[in-house]
């Protein structure tokens, strides 16, 4: 099976590299214990605020797409405190948006230009503490030019939208299991009849068909994913 997933990727200016000017589709695909993710990998221009609605992200060319995909990625560069204060920014913004109507979407914030350590402006637990324990995102810390840690951020991006995936489907089974707790079944007459003499409840316990065969663990449709 197949799954496609669409990411948008958004960062700031950076003294090292020169910023995208212009929106970039890259199709990847990627595979991970067994399955295929087929990725819609969208890498936007820096932009000054995010989009609040549908109208306004068809209004400018840049953002299109902004609003329908399934994780974000916000870039920022190690050793520049202003690329960090624009995806600080653009996460606050996104999330203003959610309270408006859109989805739960996860958020992964990305540290590129670790291969420049000596000239970061920010310590690394500093961040990764204020991202994962205060933001509740995922933190990966990478170099482009190197290829470093690149397979460990594709590897966050589908655990983060596995886990929101599991998210939605373990509130409707919930939701499933209240429903039937409403209601309580009649105990069948195979299983037990109840015997009332004398003022005394007897329980008379008949014997159970034998159960057959089990599921073997990880049938189809089921996805591990590494912890």
């Amino acid at each position: 099976m197949v799954s496609t997933y669409r990411v948008a990727v958004l960062g700031g200016a950076s003294e090292v590299c020169v910023p995208t000017t212009t929106r970039h589709l890259y199709l990847p695909a990627v595979v991970m214990n067994g399955h295929v993710h087929d990725l819609q990998i969208l890498d936007f221009p820096p932009i000054s605020t995010f989009p609040v609605n549908a109208l306004q992200e068809w209004a400018d060319a840049c953002c299109r797409g902004l609003w329908r995909v399934h994780t974000y990625i916000l870039v920022y560069d190690i050793c520049c405190f202003d690329s960090f204060e624009y995806v600080k920014t653009i996460r606050q913004q996104i999330l203003e948006t959610r309270v408006i109507g859109t989805s739960e979407t996860p958020i992964i914030i990305v540290g590129n230009m670790r291969d420049l350590q000596r000239g970061r402006v920010i310590p690394c637990w500093n961040v990764s503490h204020l991202v994962r324990k205060t933001w509740k995102c995922g933190y990966v810390e990478c170099s482009a030019k190197y290829n470093w840690h690149i397979l460990l951020l594709f590897s966050e991006l589908l655990k983060s939208i596995s886990c929101t995936h599991c998210k939605h489907k373990h509130a409707a089974l919930c939701f499933q299991g209240a429903l039937r707790h409403q209601v309580t079944p009649a105990r069948p007459a195979s299983c037990t009849s109840t015997v009332r003499a004398e003022g005394e409840a007897v329980l008379r316990q008949f014997p159970r068909e034998t159960a057959g065969p089990e599921r073997g663990a990880g049938g189809n449709g089921t996805v591990t994913v590494p912890a």
